[in-house]
C-alpha cells in the first residue's frame, strides 16, 4: 500500500498507464487523452479549489505502526483526496471511452484510494469525497468531448436495391492515391467482388468523367456504382450515383473514413455482405452551387458549378482548422485535436464578410453540416443521422469586442451554445454572398472560389448499401433472410 500510494503521487502512476494506453490506436488512444484531461480536472479542483475552502486535520498517523506510515506525509488539508479524485478521474475516464479497459483500470484505482487510510494520511470521507470529485469531473468531460457509443448513424432502409452477387452489375472505382500508400484497393476489391467491373483512378483523369464513360460502356448491366477510397473519392463518385439513380456501395480505402463510419461500413467484408444482402439505407448527399456572385457582370461568361459533399462545407478559416484536426486526429483523438485546431487558426485568421439571411455579418467561419451534428451548441462531432434532410448552419462572430477570446472561454467551460459569438441553426437551403469572393472547401479539402454559394440537400437521398445486423447471424454464415 505504501509503495502504491507513492506510486500515484502527482499522478505518475496514471501518466505511466496512459501512456501504455495511448500506443494503441482508437478507443485506447482516446481512453488516455480522456484520462489525462480529467486528472487535470480533478486534480486542479481538489487541490487548488476544494483543499483551500475545506481545511481539515490529518489523521493522526503517528499512532500506526511505523512500516504503515510513509516516511514524508503531506500537510495539506485533508480533504478532500486528492489522489482518490485523481484516481477515480482516470479510471471513470477510461471506462467512458472503452468498458473493458475501464474494468482493468478501476480495481488499481480503488487500490490508490484505500492505500490513502491504510497509510493514514486520509480519513474514510476524504477518500469517498475526493472519488466522488473525480468521477463527477470525468462525467463532465462528455459535455466538451461526447462520448459516441457506436460510429454508425442512423437512417432508415431501402428495399428497392439489388442483391450484387459476387459484384455482378457493379462498377467501382478504386483509388490508389487515398489511404495507405503501400496497399492498392484496387486487388482487395477485385478479389472480393470478382463479377465486379473494377477501375483504377487514373493520374490526371477525373473520376466523375471516366466512372461516366464505363456507364456509357456498360449500359442496362450496370446495377450499382461503388467506391473504394477517402471521402473525397467517395463525394465524386456519389454525385454519380445520384444523377443516374443508381445505388452506391461504400468500401473504406482512406485515411480518416468519416462518410463511412458515419454509414456502419467499416471494411470491405461488410461492403461484400451488404451487396450479397441487397440491404441499404436512405443517406442524403449535400450540394452547394458556386455562383459568380450576386454583384457581378451579367455578360461574365463565368457560371454557377455544382459541387457535392458528403460531411460538411466551408467557408473561412474552417478548411485550415479541418486540416489540422485531422493531422492530429490520429494522435490524440477527434475533440481534442478540434480544440487544439480551433485555438491554433483562430489566433491568425482574418474576418469574412458574408450575408446570410440578408444581413452582412462579419464571421470568422462558416460551418455548413450535411445533416445536423452533434452536439449542440458545441463544436460538431458527430452525426446521429443520416437522412434528415436538414443542413446544419454554424458560424462564429467577429464583430463582437475579444470574440476570439469570449469564444475559447466558452468553449473551454462548455457553454459555447450560450455564447453571442456562435450561432447555430438547421436549415433546408441556405444562400450566402461573400463581399470579396472566398474559397470554399468540402469535406476538407479547398475546390472551389465564387462570390455567392447556395446550400441544400439534394432532393433524393442515394442509398448506400450498410447490412441489416438483425438479420445477420455471422459474418461467415450463409445469410438468413
Amino acid at each position: 500500500m505504501k509503495g502504491l500510494s507513492t506510486a500515484a503521487d502527482h499522478s505518475v502512476l496514471w501518466f505511466g498507464i496512459a501512456a501504455l494506453l495511448a500506443t494503441r490506436k482508437g478507443a485506447s488512444r482516446k481512453a488516455a487523452v480522456r484520462g489525462v484531461l480529467a486528472i487535470a480536472g480533478a486534480s486542479a479542483t481538489a487541490n487548488a479549489v476544494l483543499k483551500p475552502l475545506l481545511p481539515r486535520r490529518r489523521p493522526a498517523a503517528a499512532e500506526l505502526p511505523a512500516y504503515q506510515t510513509l516516511a514524508d506525509p503531506p500537510t495539506s488539508s485533508s480533504f478532500p483526496s486528492g489522489h482518490a479524485a485523481s484516481a477515480a478521474a482516470f479510471a471513470t475516464a477510461v471506462a467512458l471511452e472503452s468498458p473493458k479497459l475501464g474494468l482493468a483500470v478501476a480495481p488499481v484505482a480503488g487500490a490508490v484510494a484505500y492505500s490513502r487510510t491504510r497509510v493514514g494520511v486520509h480519513w474514510t470521507s476524504d477518500v469517498v469525497a475526493g472519488a466522488a470529485v473525480g468521477a463527477g469531473i470525468a462525467l463532465a468531460t462528455r459535455r466538451w468531448w461526447p462520448v459516441r457509443s457506436t460510429d454508425e448513424a442512423r437512417a432508415r432502409p431501402m428495399d428497392a436495391v439489388p442483391e450484387l452477387p459476387d459484384g455482378e452489375g457493379l462498377v467501382i472505382v478504386a483509388n490508389a492515391n487515398s489511404g495507405d500508400p503501400n496497399v492498392d484497393p484496387a486487388d482487395e476489391v477485385a478479389e472480393a467482388l470478382p463479377a465486379a467491373l473494377v477501375l483504377r483512378a487514373e493520374e490526371g483523369l477525373d473520376l466523375g468523367d471516366q466512372l461516366e464513360a464505363a456507364l456509357a460502356r456498360r449500359g442496362g448491366w450496370v446495377r450499382a456504382v461503388g467506391v473504394a477510397g477517402g471521402d473525397g473519392t467517395v463525394a465524386a463518385v456519389a454525385a454519380v450515383a445520384n444523377r443516374h439513380g443508381l445505388p452506391l456501395v461504400l468500401v473504406p480505402a482512406g485515411t480518416l473514413n468519416h462518410f463511412a463510419r458515419d454509414v456502419g461500413v467499416y471494411d470491405l467484408q461488410e461492403a461484400v455482405d451488404a451487396t450479397n444482402a441487397g440491404e441499404a439505407v436512405a443517406v442524403d448527399l449535400g450540394l452547394v452551387e458556386a455562383h459568380p456572385g450576386m454583384g457581378a457582370d451579367p455578360k461574365s461568361a463565368e457560371v454557377t458549378r455544382t459541387r457535392y459533399f458528403l460531411n460538411t462545407a466551408s467557408i473561412g478559416s474552417y478548411p485550415e482548422l479541418v486540416q489540422l484536426r485531422e493531422r492530429w486526429q490520429p494522435r490524440y483523438g477527434k475533440w481534442p485535436a478540434f480544440a487544439a485546431a480551433l485555438v491554433s487558426v483562430l489566433r491568425k485568421s482574418e474576418r469574412v464578410e458574408v450575408k446570410i439571411d440578408g444581413e452582412w455579418r462579419l464571421v470568422w467561419f462558416l460551418f455548413v453540416g450535411n445533416g445536423p451534428y452533434h452536439p449542440r451548441g458545441m463544436v460538431p462531432a458527430y452525426r446521429p443521422t443520416l437522412d434528415s434532410g436538414l443542413l446544419d448552419v454554424r458560424w462564429l462572430r467577429a464583430d463582437l469586442h475579444f470574440s476570439r477570446a469570449r469564444a475559447f472561454l466558452a468553449l473551454a467551460l462548455g457553454a459555447l451554445g450560450h455564447s453571442r459569438v456562435y450561432t447555430q441553426r438547421e436549415v433546408r437551403e441556405l444562400d450566402v454572398e461573400l463581399r470579396v469572393p472566398g474559397m470554399l472547401a468540402t469535406d476538407g479539402e479547398v475546390v472551389e472560389e465564387a462570390g455567392r454559394y447556395t446550400f441544400r440537400v439534394a432532393k433524393d437521398p442515394i442509398p448506400v448499401y450498410r447490412r441489416d445486423e438483425d438479420n445477420w447471424t455471422g459474418r461467415d454464415r450463409p445469410y438468413v433472410g
